[in-house]
């Protein structure tokens, strides 16, 4: 081991990195011009889900002002109405903009979607899987249970029945939020897109925490790690299809404030210390057409990915920090 405490193994592929991630970019930069020759810009058929707020929004934007066909969905009437109305005027004629109040995670509003696409655009080429909730509790909060002196002691002594319940029936709303939607989405929409584009490409909004775990994030944390890895493995499962996989740091906006266990938002203002919106949606656009496989924003957090393999204790010491957490 070195002084820093890293292994010799580890110190070498650190200098490697560089190299191994300069040859990637060469590589897909001549992905992304094969995928814009088989699907121009303007022909791009894009189905947004979870486009009412946020990064989806963003992105049904840029899609829109570029020319393609965009199809946003959300739960809200009135926000997708707002949307609809966004994208119009940046340049698409009204025809080329759907818009789509729908649940995601709904079996049947999915397969209502599926065949709407069939008939007005005959498929699609481009599923952006951007919706999902949040939760800011420590598991204990969600049930009501408070932890002291690192966890020596709880009040009460024990989680109640009653409790416990509580404490399931949140991890149901964000399993269905950030898991069962995406899975329905899926399901519902790899042999659309396999049999009607010539390059199909899925972009699946996942979170920096998916990845690298935080406190008072277990659930929001531990579910969209699950339908990181779901989709990762459909990645393998369906290659002809370009996956997608976008990790973010805190993002602006008010996601936090629909959290599914109505927790307190612990760090820094979002709004003032996150990534914004904009950005992130440029980058998750220019992703998909170089057919990246994983990002990072900051692009920095690939390598606390790599960090909290070989030194845990630093990793977990910075989320503690960032999350003003204590024990």
């Amino acid at each position: 081991m070195s002084s820093t405490g890293l292994s010799r193994q580890s110190l070498a592929f650190l200098a490697l990195l560089p190299v191994l991630l300069t040859l990637r970019r060469l590589y897909q930069h001549h992905s992304g011009a094969r995928r814009t020759r088989k699907v121009a810009k303007i022909d791009e058929r894009v189905l947004v889900l979870g486009a009412s707020s946020g990064i989806g929004r963003s992105i049904a934007n840029l899609y829109a002002a570029r020319g393609a066909r965009v199809c946003v969905v959300g739960r809200r009437q009135d926000k997708i109405t707002e949307v609809v109305e966004e994208c119009r005027t940046r340049g698409t004629t009204s025809s080329r903009i759907l818009g789509v109040t729908a649940d995601f995670a709904d079996v049947e509003d999915m397969v209502k979607l599926r065949g709407q696409l069939e008939t007005e655009w005959q498929g699609v080429d481009t599923v952006v899987v951007a919706a999902g909730v949040s939760a800011l509790q420590p598991l204990m909060a969600v049930a009501g249970v408070e932890s002291h002196s690192g966890g020596a002691s709880f009040t009460p002594p024990q989680a109640s029945a009653e409790s416990i319940q509580k404490a399931v029936d949140i991890s149901a709303a964000a399993t269905r939020g950030n898991y069962v939607g995406p899975l329905v989405s899926a399901i519902t929409f790899i042999p659309l897109l396999t049999t009607t584009s010539a390059a199909p490409s899925i972009l699946l909004i996942s979170s920096l925490a998916a990845l690298i775990p935080a406190p008072t994030r277990t659930l929001y944390a531990s579910t969209k790690a699950a339908s990181l890895v779901l989709y990762q493995a459909l990645s393998i499962e369906h290659p002809r299809i370009a996956f997608t996989f976008f990790t973010p740091s805190t993002v602006e906006g008010d996601f936090r404030a629909s959290a599914v266990d109505s927790g307190p938002v612990r760090e820094k203002n979002p709004n003032t210390h996150g990534l914004k919106r904009e950005e992130v949606a440029r980058r998750c656009v220019r992703a998909v057409d170089v057919g990246e496989k994983t990002v990072f924003m900051p692009n920095l957090m690939r390598f606390g990915h790599f960090l909290y393999w070989v030194w845990p204790a630093f990793v977990e010491w910075r989320a503690r920090k960032k999350y003003n957490f204590s024990a």
